[in-house]
């Protein structure tokens, strides 16, 4: 989308903006999103409250210009996902936001993930806002028929779908000196398949695995691709590979595939990740109606972010094909 920017200094755009002049000017106002403000009094306090954590302060130090600018774009994008939620009727409330984000961290510590977050200038405040952000698309989702993909039925198919690349091959392969040898080799290994580690060890080096290991098919080296596709399990065939001395005897054994239930999480994991793509279609046709403001003081709006303002102009966003301020995890 592209955005068109309507830049005039303080005194001519007064007349050149007449209807978004006066209120839309406010020095007290950090930003204007639609009909909602984010005032100065507001930023202060939310800049503030995030500085009262010493990591985080100390992330930040010498950079608090730019550190305002972050907030400013957060509570932005804060402001743009109520008028989101306004539109379509759903709601997320506290004990929403902390159940998900003790969902995602699996059991992990979260002032762990504060801590972490804080020496990286993110707050906690802004943590949370993200898993709100993330569970207004979900509900966004399913209030307009988008959340489809996880019914058992279609996480199967799904598997069936993939099952192609999530499988794996038991590879191994031995760099022996001359045909002869791996003739013998691949006698020995069609006979016992058992005993590639044992012939391993009797030809070790850099084109030489010393035990059978599970590959997926892009990792298998490229001058053994044809020979492993074709080969049945637990064969074993003699390849010449050039600028390789020797023959390389390359043994196939067992296939591996991974069950429907150890894939269903990273299934059900795709399966939300395209939910919410669909749910931020949604999130940017809002964003399309909404004019954002910004205080020249804090900066003017360019990729999605607040950045310096070029020289006191008034930038205003009229988001007819606009973008806005992303969120983290957006």
């Amino acid at each position: 989308m592209q955005t068109r920017r309507l830049t005039a200094s303080l005194a001519a755009g007064l007349v050149a903006l007449a209807g978004l002049a006066g209120c839309r000017t406010d020095p007290n106002v950090a930003a204007y999103v639609g009909d909602e403000q984010v005032t100065v009094d507001e930023l202060d306090a939310a800049v503030e409250a995030r500085l009262d954590d010493p990591a985080l302060a100390e992330a930040t130090e010498g950079r608090e210009d730019e550190f305002t600018r972050l907030v400013l774009t957060r509570l932005v994008q804060a402001e743009l996902y109520d008028l989101v939620a306004q539109r379509y009727g759903v709601t997320v409330d506290d004990g929403d936001v902390q159940a998900r984000l003790t969902e995602l961290l699996g059991g992990e510590d979260p002032e762990a993930l504060y801590a972490q977050a804080a020496a990286q200038g993110v707050g906690r405040a802004d943590i949370l806002e993200t898993v709100r952000q993330q569970l207004l698309r979900q509900r966004l989702a399913e209030a307009e028929g988008l959340a489809g993909g996880l019914t058992e039925e279609e996480l199967r198919a799904d598997y069936e779908e993939a099952l192609p690349s999530l499988s794996q091959v038991r590879l191994g392969f031995v760099t022996v000196p001359d045909q002869a040898a791996a003739d013998a080799a691949v006698a020995a290994l069609e006979a016992d398949p058992a005993a590639y580690a044992e012939l391993a060890a009797q030809y070790p080096g850099p084109t030489t695995l010393p035990e059978v290991v599970p590959r997926s098919p892009d990792q298998v080296p490229p001058p053994l691709a044809d020979a492993v596709a074709a080969a049945a399990p637990n064969t074993a065939t003699a390849v010449t590979v050039p600028d390789v001395p020797g023959v390389v005897v390359v043994f196939v054994g067992e296939p591996v595939v991974p069950s429907f239930e150890e894939v269903r999480p990273q299934l059900e994991e795709a399966a939300r990740a395209e939910v919410d793509s669909a749910a931020q279609e949604l999130v940017a046709e809002v964003r399309a109606d909404v004019d954002v403001t910004v205080n020249p003081r804090f900066g003017t709006i360019e990729g999605g972010a607040i950045v310096p303002a070029d020289g006191g102009a008034v930038d205003i966003l009229e988001e007819a094909g606009g973008s806005a301020p992303a969120a983290a995890g957006d």
